[in-house]
């Protein structure tokens, strides 16, 4: 057994022998905000620079001169214009702030690339991923028969298989950075969405019905074991699962139940803030935005030196 595969083992290990949470587990996938700071245009643009770059790189312009911000921003305007058509809509804005938003994402799965992408020519097969992560288990099935079946390989396997092939979007069996960043962070994607439903129903459904009900929707966030009362905010779940998660008040939840209680409709932040950036500097009123246009509004878009400077002596002066 290598020693990835060993460690694997070994974290699961761990899994089984904490299985049963005694806290409440977190389910429900909600939209980040994009900044804490406030959005306030009159004073600062502080919450637009960490919107459209993220907060560590937002810091990281704050450091350059106004020159080398925008000689940087006008690349990045390039990047945006998807379509190289020479302007930047709103929908390519708020992809890229989206983008921006979960690069940590991104670069989890550049560490790990390398250990999936096997014979180096910058995609990942199926077989590759299989071969990297089940490949002793593949090798050697009689190692394994006592694991428990929840988190055993052999149900591991076809699911993580299911959840590949719904991120391979042009179905070749070979994931590029964007669907293997799909496979392995579903939740962060819209097209990956029937697979969360779907795999949280397979978490929660003890009894193989398909669908949940109220006692497994309890069981997924604690463990009755001490034969004591419930704590009130289990209570309070009870009620939350018949007042608001069984919605057709058959006693359970179905698959698009489920979806309406993980994925809720939040405010899209990124989508209002894309609008919010075209609107200020939309100056010929067509709504999309040029380069030029983008450029002559720079520091709405990112800081600098000067920018940084500016907002020290608005707040020394507010705090006099």
């Amino acid at each position: 057994m290598d020693v990835s595969t060993y460690l694997w083992f070994l974290s699961l290990c761990t899994c089984l022998a904490h299985g049963k949470p005694t806290l409440r587990k977190e389910r429900v996938l909600h939209e980040p905000e994009l900044s804490r700071q406030p959005h306030e245009d009159n004073q600062s643009y502080q919450y637009d620079h960490e919107a459209f770059l993220g907060k560590e790189e937002a810091t990281t312009y704050d450091q350059l001169t106004p020159e080398e911000s925008k000689t940087r921003l006008g690349k990045i305007v390039d990047r945006i214009d998807s379509d190289v058509d020479g302007y930047i809509t709103t929908d390519e804005l708020k992809a890229w702030i989206k983008r921006v938003q979960k690069r940590y994402v991104y670069e989890n799965v550049a560490k790990v690339w390398s250990d999936y992408d096997l014979n180096k020519d910058n995609k990942i097969s199926w077989d590759e991923y299989k071969q990297a992560t089940y490949g002793y288990y593949l090798a050697n099935p009689k190692e394994f028969e006592d694991a428990t079946d929840q988190f055993s390989f052999k149900k591991m396997l076809p699911r993580d298989e299911r959840r590949f092939k719904a991120a391979d979007l042009n179905g070749d069996l070979a994931a590029e950075r964007e669907e293997f960043t799909a496979f392995l962070h579903p939740e962060e994607f819209e097209h990956m969405q029937d697979i969360v439903v779907l795999e949280t129903l397979e978490d929660i459904d003890k009894n193989g019905d398909g669908h949940v009900d109220e006692d497994e929707y309890i069981a997924d966030m604690f463990a009755h074991e001490d034969g004591g009362p419930e704590p009130d905010w289990v209570r309070t779940e009870r009620d939350q699962f018949s007042d608001f998660r069984d919605l057709n008040k058959d006693g359970k939840m179905d698959l698009e139940e489920i979806r309406h209680w993980i994925l809720p409709q939040d405010y899209d932040h990124a989508q209002a803030e894309a609008r919010h950036l075209v609107y200020e500097s939309d100056t010929d009123k067509d709504q999309m935005l040029t380069k030029e246009e983008i450029l002559e509004n720079w520091n709405m878009f990112v800081g600098s030196q000067a920018t940084n400077y500016g907002e020290d002596l608005t707040r020394s002066h507010d705090e006099l």
